[in-house]
């Protein structure tokens, strides 16, 4: 028996024609390049008997509800090519966001409200591959200044074979280097005012829920809720009262610009952020205040868009 090594992992993602239907993804056309990786192999619930014997004991459980579930970094980078779709852009739709190319130009990532799309994914853990049909997920985002900027993606799908198959070879030439967050590479914006930042995070807020009913089971996005929280340098009230505009509730614009080079520039923008009750810290005994952030939505599915150039 030979033994299995955890690092060694190819991870497929196609978009499914039909919903729950295997796309068959390869390693050839599909791989994915992925960081901190786990997987739950049959999430669900137990359901005990309860029966009454003249004995005690466990009397064992039903496992219900079985699907799995899966989670892991991306690094958040261009396709080396103004206008063309990264790697990791099935996993985007997967999680409810719609993909609009300008060839030459940016690929637009934004919330939808219907018609969701689901993916295959393959899980292949050194030689045992774990099935996901139907999944769709979640995606969050962190910039942090001196470290690779990342995607979160966690994902529920239904349960599909599990079996023993090879690794299989990938080609990975669809994912560039990243560039880490920085002076030079990075801007971030809030409501108009621009400071040092420490961190951005933002959470795309699905709701995914696994639905298990008599005749259909599927995996399905029911509720989006975006939020984040940004950490930066805190000034004086004469430059920016972010107090006064948490208790007034007042909207404004959110920009983060990462990457200088045509092909390797993501931008997370958004036209109606609201901030929470703001609280204060201290980094290397420097004032900053964490501003909660909860995009909103105006007219229509608006409530943030990721740009690729």
């Amino acid at each position: 028996m030979a033994r299995r090594l955890y690092r060694k992992l190819a991870t497929l993602a196609k978009i499914e024609t039909t919903y729950g239907v295997s796309s068959a993804p390869t390693g050839a056309a599909n791989a994915m390049l992925m960081t901190d990786v786990s997987i739950t192999p049959i999430a669900g619930e137990e359901v005990s008997r309860d029966l009454y014997r003249p004995f005690l004991g466990h009397q064992g459980v039903m496992l219900v509800g079985n699907h799995v579930t899966v989670e892991g970094s991306v690094e958040a980078a261009g396709a080396g090519v103004a206008g063309t779709a990264p790697g990791y852009g099935v996993l985007l739709r997967a999680c409810g966001l719609s993909e609009t190319i300008a060839a030459g130009v940016k690929v637009d990532y934004q919330p939808v409200s219907t018609g969701f799309e689901s993916a295959t994914l393959f899980w292949n853990l050194d030689g045992v591959n774990h099935v996901l049909l139907g999944a769709r997920g979640n995606v969050s985002m962190s910039l942090t200044p001196k470290q690779i900027p990342k995607y979160r993606f966690t994902f529920s799908g239904l349960l599909g074979p599990i079996t023993d198959t090879a690794l299989p070879a990938l080609t990975l030439t669809a994912f560039k280097a990243p560039v880490p967050v920085s002076k030079a590479a990075t801007t971030l914006s809030i409501h108009g005012y621009s400071a040092p930042g420490e961190s951005l995070t933002i959470d795309l807020g699905n709701q995914v829920e696994p639905r298990m009913l008599i005749g259909s089971e599927s995996i399905e996005i029911v509720d989006r809720r975006a939020t984040g929280t940004a950490v930066i340098e805190a000034a004086e009230l004469a430059a920016v009262d972010w107090f006064d505009r948490a208790l007034n509730r007042t909207r404004g614009a959110l920009s983060a610009v990462h990457g200088t080079a045509a092909g390797n520039i993501i931008e997370v923008s958004a036209a109606a952020v609201e901030i929470g009750r703001p609280s204060y810290g201290q980094t290397q005994q420097i004032t900053n205040v964490s501003l909660p952030l909860m995009f909103a939505s105006v007219s229509t599915d608006d409530d943030l868009k990721i740009t690729v150039r």
